[in-house]
């Protein structure tokens, strides 16, 4: 599985880019069959994200994420995943985590979109938060959260 990340005009801090990219893939195919897959993670700042909130969905909000699947057919996964790190960072504040963690807790949560996790209703926000706080157990020593 291809999974590429790029930086549009911010730094975004993300280390150890091969093993999440392995721990996203596994994920994946946890969750769905597919026979080919590719994720691109798009990091920016507020006014980047919310141009495209704007374009693609037509709200003026800004927002942490957005999740885009691309696929064409059932047998594929492809996603861009836009993440803003300036509502990364606010939010890591507001919550009381570190930075890294509230990035990851971000970059699963994209995935798991694409696997088919909602979060618009209350009993799947809870579902989505499990999932978020699962990965998040898995990926990181129990000192690094």
């Amino acid at each position: 599985m291809a999974i590429r990340y790029y930086e549009e005009s911010v730094r975004s801090g993300l280390k150890h880019k091969r093993r999440l990219s392995a721990f996203l893939t596994d994920l994946v195919h946890r969750h769905l069959e597919v026979k080919k897959a590719g994720l691109s993670y798009i990091f920016c700042n507020d006014a980047y994200l919310l141009e495209k909130n704007l374009q693609f969905l037509q709200h003026d909000t800004l927002t942490d994420i957005i999740t885009f699947d691309l696929s064409d057919t059932a047998e594929e996964l492809n996603g861009e995943i836009y993440i803003s790190v300036d509502r990364v960072r606010e939010n890591a504040a507001k919550f009381g985590v570190a930075y890294n963690t509230e990035l990851h807790r971000v970059i699963f949560h994209g995935a798991l979109h694409l696997c088919g996790f909602k979060d618009k209703k209350k009993e799947d926000k809870i579902l989505m938060t499990r999932m978020e706080d699962s990965c998040l157990q898995q990926y990181f020593l129990p000192d690094e959260i």
